[in-house]
């Protein structure tokens, strides 16, 4: 039963996003403040992602938007002098800092115990020779491996074990710092870096080609024990599980291979004492029943959250608990309403798990996937047969496919190399071989994918070449169509295949597949996801869709009482759990005006796609054809596509078409905004100033454009192009080095250029309007100057450095551009601003990523607000004396470069962010301090290395090096900003470049650990300062040293360490700040 003596409990968040720790953690500790709530137990959360559910107000009672590391933690333990704390919902981040405070005794000096899993079974899992011990003891094999603190002990472990092997480095997240080697050279390289993320690596042996799979366990203090999921990966071992495509349950495991791993699944529980939730993760040889464990995981995990989502079993709830006291069999399962949570779910559908990548964004980035994790997000898609879910799961991604065939822009010119190396798009490489001709048994040879998913893969190639052979719907059998649609063929494909649909037409053709489905009765229906294979009723509106049945499991009202939000998809850079926070708020605010709550979501990660969220949730695609399944179902009183960035953004216009209600601000303002001419034709019409532009069309009219405007221009091609998306060029030689990347200019692939203003201010607007009258605004601004994404930017909130005269001017413009485009609901507008003059960059009708930030520092929720105003609710205007606060919140953004094997480390025009915090202070310096610690930044103990880049630059850095001096610190710098320095009365030890043969070199001191902060100003793009810099930037990555590589960041963040020690820092709550 319950252990009474609990009344106050602290939960870990996981910090900001990153790759490897992401949405999942918002989700579980969301579920587990929820489940503490429902028993009346006070909680107090740390963490300082502000965009996240879990950090919003009525889901934890006191929220610490701080750095999850020691110090912070250990402050808020003495201050809040609580009962009990839980580690296992933040993700690595929360477990490393546990159990470090665990090792310095913390949790003995003030009482408190950690909940759950005890820290000793943490401790076992983690470090790799106690875990494998362990094992030892219950007879568990496990890959033969020796663990060794230095490079020497490694090369002769490696001797030992025979080449392959594979590194892994103990306590890290996501697979951090490991990596296969075939010979000793690879051995050094990559034992070098894994030391520099851990004091202890493995060195075992290579599995590779084996099956991966994977069990989700639960187990309670009386030893209740149960298997929930079994999960399978589609990429053999060898390939990092977030990398892999999974389906759950798994589909090639005999009855008998699969009862043995549960059996020791479990026996493993048992032994190492995990009360809640864990993971125990396998190689299987897929020649014989032989195994080894690779790794428990003693927290929940990112599998967790696929398989609560997958099984509709909700993992987090139930260990949050189990780690008070609860037994499995006193707990209902809050899906089915009927059934225990001792009942193993089983399930009648097969959910496929795809991650996604946005590996473009990043130049110089390797493409190759691997054992460690480069993924930014992941989509579920839930059908009846393998075909269905692969292809409908390959069109979630989001990133321009259609399915498993029927993609232009994908040829490998190397097959064989394709399959046997696999990147992102691998599986498209699959579909090319098996078009080629290649047999199943060839594709199995070069990738040791089970052959059981080749065989389903070559059935939907078996399809499409049947589809071909017809040239109208006319004559296109209907069990041909009905097959292919029970294969997951989308309307798309169907008309690509049948129709020969060239790229203008296919709208139009897709709506003519439509109808003739439709005109013959073949429309899919809707199912339930009932976690125990329908023995009893399910409860819970969990739903999917599919061709693979004849009847829904729903009945449908037809009041136009429901309300239906489009979601955001997979997380990827630039559309993240901020949108996650806006549809959750829409849907709460829609329930709340006594509407019916619909949500359309396919992201596992989320809270927005949890059980208990709205009334109805479909897992399902965010596309044309899917949401009007889904609307001729419903037929609800309205749409809300302002909440989930751009992906229902620009489904607006061409539901409009269908006469779909669209709630708020009509598709065809929403238009004006998005199409550049529009909306720059619009500002001038209104007499507001932009930065010039022109959409070009031959490499002569951009070279006649950069004469009249001047350098720096910004350039953005109208397509993305490889990793050079949008640059700032500063002159010829760059901008022709740019336009050989773009050689395709012409009337097809024009090119927009503008002009860039040098040391312009950027500023943003959140605002919510109704019917064109603005309710509610907030205006922040960013440290650093324009030319930095406003996703990558620090911002300040509210603004601290901006002329009275300046906010006066946004405020008119925004109030203008609100009546023009009659607004009614939420929009963003971004503006720079130099001396006085303010331009307009961009204005985008919808939520932004700001939103959850300025609502939560305002503490007024404008994403309630907007939905109010949409639903048509009359809402008063906020009074001015609001925005009159004593205290600012400043937003610090994550990156994951060193995940990101050899991509450059550099922020510019496109976004590279995987995510956010966001801490709120009295005073800028100790908030941006705070904020900075909380994305991974440190105190630097004895030396700062200064390569301050363009003069400007080094001017900017005098003072803050002069802060540096005085506090006793070691300047170290580059030749130029040596000679600077000293000319300035400024001591600086020189480095040389690393091109350089020269001693003290740049490089030396940083892999000898003699550097503590790298601050890299990049110049301009000559061949061996691209080289240089790039050196130093990526040792500072791939070495785990901050770097900081824009002056104005630089400079606060300096003033900010010289100003205050960390007992400096204030330990305040969110409810403090009023």
């Amino acid at each position: 039963m319950i252990d009474k003596s609990i009344k106050k409990v602290i939960v870990l968040g996981s910090g900001a996003l990153k790759i490897g720790e992401a949405g999942e953690f918002d989700y579980s500790g969301s579920q587990a403040l929820k489940a503490l709530r429902e028993e009346g137990i006070e909680t107090v959360l740390i963490n300082p992602n502000i965009a996240t559910i879990q950090t919003s107000e009525n889901i934890a009672d006191k929220v610490y938007f701080l750095p999850v590391t020691p110090f912070f933690v250990e402050k808020v333990i003495a201050k809040e002098k609580a009962d009990g704390l839980y580690l296992s919902f933040g993700g690595q981040t929360a477990l490393n800092c546990g159990v470090q405070l665990y090792r310095d005794k913390v949790f003995e000096k003030y009482n408190i115990r950690v909940l759950g899993t005890p820290v000793q079974s943490i401790i076992d899992t983690e470090d790799r020779e106690a875990f494998i011990e362990k094992l030892d003891q219950i007879e568990v094999k496990s890959p033969r491996s020796i663990a060794v603190t230095n490079i020497a002990d490694a090369i002769k472990a490696a001797n030992t074990l025979n080449y392959p092997i594979i590194i892994r480095a103990a306590y890290a997240l996501g697979g951090l710092g490991s990596g296969f080697c075939n010979n000793e050279e690879e051995l050094l390289s990559l034992a070098s870096k894994a030391f520099t993320y851990s004091s202890q690596i493995l060195v075992e042996e290579s599995l590779k080609g084996w099956k991966e799979v994977e069990y989700e366990v639960v187990r309670d203090q009386y030893d209740n024990c149960i298997t929930v999921c079994n999960m399978e990966n589609f990429d053999p071992l060898g390939i990092h599980t977030g990398e892999s495509i999974v389906v759950a349950p798994s589909q090639t495991l005999s009855n008998r291979e699969y009862h043995k791993l549960r059996a020791l699944a479990i026996k493993i529980i048992r032994h190492i004492g995990i009360i809640g939730e864990c993971n125990v993760q396998y190689a299987l040889d897929p020649n014989s029943e032989d195994y080894r464990v690779i790794e428990v995981n003693a927290r929940l995990s990112r599998s967790s959250a696929l398989a609560s989502k997958a099984t509709g079993y909700p993992l987090a709830f139930v260990a949050a608990k189990l780690g008070i006291g609860y037994g499995l069999h006193e707990l209902t399962n809050n899906v089915t309403k009927t059934t225990t949570a001792c009942y193993e779910p089983a399930l009648d559908y097969i959910v496929c798990k795809i991650p996604r990548w946005d590996l473009n964004k990043f130049h110089g980035v390797s493409k190759e996937i691997g054992s460690s994790m480069k993924s930014v997000g992941e989509v579920m898609a839930i059908g009846r047969t393998f075909e269905e879910v692969i292809q409908k799961g390959l069109r979630m991604i989001g990133q321009g496919m259609h399915g498993f065939v029927g993609n232009k822009n994908v040829h490998f010119d190397d097959l064989d190399y394709a399959l046997t190396n696999p990147t992102d798009l691998r599986i498209f490489a699959i579909a090319q071989a098996l078009a080629k001709g290649y047999s199943v048994d060839r594709i199995h040879e070069l990738t040791k994918i089970d052959k059981w998913f080749l065989v389903k893969l070559r059935i939907i190639l078996e399809i499409k070449n049947d589809l071909n052979s017809y040239d109208s719907m006319e004559t296109l059998p209907e069990e041909l169509l009905i097959e292919a649609k029970k294969a997951g063929f989308s309307d798309f494909q169907i008309a690509r295949f049948v129709l020969r649909s060239e790229s203008e037409d296919i709208n139009n053709d897709i709506d003519i597949v439509r109808a003739f489905r439709k005109a013959r009765n073949i429309v899919p229906c809707v199912k339930q996801i009932d976690t125990l294979a329908a023995e009893y009723p399910a409860k819970t509106n969990y739903l999917y869709i599919t061709y693979n049945g004849n009847s829904n499991d729903v009945d449908y009202e037809d009041d136009h009482k429901s309300v239906v939000v489009l979601g955001s998809g997979a997380y990827r850079i630039g559309s993240s759990v901020e949108f996650d926070w806006c549809s959750v708020n829409a849907v709460n605010a829609i329930m709340k005006e006594g509407y019916r709550s619909v949500m359309i979501n396919y992201n596992p990660e989320t809270v927005s796609t949890d059980y208990d969220i709205c009334d109805r949730l479909y897992f399902e695609e965010l596309t044309y054809e899917r949401v009007l399944d889904i609307l001729d179902l419903e037929n609800p009183k309205g749409v809300i596509v302002s909440m989930g960035g751009q992906i229902p953004n620009n489904l607006a216009m061409r539901l409009h078409s269908q006469n779909v209600p669209i709630l708020g601000t009509s598709p065809v303002s929403i238009d004006k905004a998005e199409d550049r001419h529009k909306f720059s034709s619009l500002l001038d019409e209104l007499d507001v100033d932009q930065p010039r532009w022109m959409e070009l069309t031959s490499i002569k009219e951009i070279f006649d454009f950069v004469k009249v405007a001047g350098f720096p221009v910004l350039v953005r091609p109208s397509y993305v192009l490889s990793g050079a998306a949008m640059n700032v060029v500063s002159n010829e030689n760059e901008l022709e080095h740019f336009l050989t990347l773009a050689k395709n200019v012409s009337k097809q692939y024009p090119v927009v250029v503008s002009e860039f203003i040098q040391n312009a201010k950027e500023i943003e607007m959140d605002a919510v309007a109704n019917k064109g009258e603005v309710i509610a605004y907030a205006i922040s601004e960013h440290i650093e100057f324009a030319g930095v994404h406003s996703g990558d930017a620090t911002i300040v909130f509210p603004p601290q450095k901006i002329y009275f005269e300046t906010a006066r001017r946004i405020k008119k413009i925004a109030k203008k551009i609100a009546r023009v485009l009659d607004i009614t609901g939420p929009f963003n507008m971004q503006f720079m601003a130099k001396d006085n003059d303010v331009m307009v960059i961009e204005c985008n009708l919808r939520a932004s990523r700001s939103f959850p930030f300025v609502s939560k520092v305002l503490k007024t929720n404008f994403i309630t607000l907007a939905t109010e105003v949409m639903l048509g609710k009359e809402v008063q205007r906020l009074s001015k004396s609001l925005f009159d606060i004593d205290y600012i919140g400043i937003k610090a953004p994550q990156f994951s470069f060193t995940r990101l094997h050899k991509a450059d480390p550099i922020i510019g025009v496109d976004m590279a962010s995987t995510g956010e915090v966001a801490c709120i202070g009295e005073d800028y310096y100790e908030t941006l301090l705070k904020s900075m610690l909380s994305v991974g930044y440190s105190y630097p103990k004895k030396s700062v290395l200064i390569s301050s880049g363009p003069a400007e630059d080094k001017a900017t850095m005098l003072e803050p090096a002069r802060m540096l001096l005085e506090k006793g610190y070691v300047i170290y710098a580059t030749k130029g900003t040596q000679e600077f320095f000293s000319k300035n009365g400024i001591e600086a030890t020189v480095l040389y470049w690393p091109d350089e043969e020269k001693k003290p070199n740049t490089l030396d001191y940083l892999k000898e650990k003699k550097i503590d902060l790298v601050i890299n100003i990049p110049k301009n793009l000559s061949a061996n300062e691209l080289y240089n810099d790039y050196q130093i930037r990526r040792s500072a990555v791939d070495l785990n040293i901050p770097l900081i590589t824009n002056s104005r960041l630089a400079k606060a963040f300096i003033i900010a360490i010289c100003k205050f020690s960390l007992d400096d820092l204030p330990i305040k709550s969110w409810d403090e700040y009023n």
